[in-house]
């Protein structure tokens, strides 16, 4: 079932342009008498992508609803936040409605604002008949140790569950985290994996094979195609 194509890029910044145009490219083709919707990532390569992005018409956004693949259990103001990064450097810029903003409440109870983030993107997204929303595009980024979202190695529990969004424990700070699930990415029209710096291509090369374990193995093998852009030459 999996396939993947791997896209490479000079460095960043030429990823950044790249990925930004293939966006808008897809936004102009899309049907615009539904709701679009997409799940952005966190990490530090999105500033790039949201400034390079921003630099497009407003119009480009009209009718399109944003979700995240995972946020930080922190209050929205807060440096760590995902949405906060998304909301100076996309929302603000583009002048992007409240209404089409789907934030995770991350400084809620966790139970609340998992069913609150779940509520939200089944309202939104079309379903399938397992109950699974299905995104029309997912942006994810990779860790050094081939994690995706906040979709960790060693989580056998994420591997059995159904959950559109779980609550997850990461290794680093802020350690609480709520994660889109493997079932929910799975399920999406289009997932593009964003993998900055030449660190990672050792944990890109265990996700490829075809043994691959690493979550974002896991994904590729859950999916029929997934588009793959880096900015390091992968041996």
């Amino acid at each position: 079932m999996s396939g993947h194509s791997l896209k490479l890029f000079d460095d960043a910044e030429a990823l950044a342009r790249d990925v930004a145009a293939r966006w808008l490219a897809v936004l102009a083709r899309r049907d615009t008498s539904r709701p679009f919707t997409v799940a952005l990532g966190g990490g530090r390569f999105p500033k790039l992508l949201y400034q390079e992005f921003s630099r497009q018409s407003a119009d480009a956004l009209n009718g399109v609803h944003f979700f995240w693949g995972d946020e930080r259990c922190v209050p929205p103001d807060d440096t760590e936040s995902n949405y906060r990064l998304a909301a100076e450097h996309l929302f603000a810029p583009l002048g992007v409605a409240a209404d089409k903003i789907h934030r995770v409440l991350g400084e809620r109870e966790e139970a609340f604002a998992m069913a609150q983030a779940e509520s939200e993107i089944c309202r939104v997204a079309d379903l399938i008949d397992d109950g699974q929303p299905v995104l029309d595009l997912v942006l994810l980024g990779m860790g050094e140790d081939g994690h995706v979202a906040s979709l960790f190695p060693g989580d056998a529990e994420g591997l059995e569950s159904s959950a559109v969004y779980r609550a997850v424990t990461g290794p680093k700070p802020p350690p609480r985290r709520i994660t889109l699930g493997y079932p929910t990415l799975a399920a999406a029209r289009e997932v593009w994996v964003l993998v900055s710096g030449e660190g990672k291509s050792g944990a890109l090369r265990a996700s490829l094979a075809d043994d691959g374990a690493t979550p974002l193995a896991r994904v590729l093998q859950s999916r029929t195609d997934t588009e793959i852009f880096i900015d390091f030459i992968l041996d």
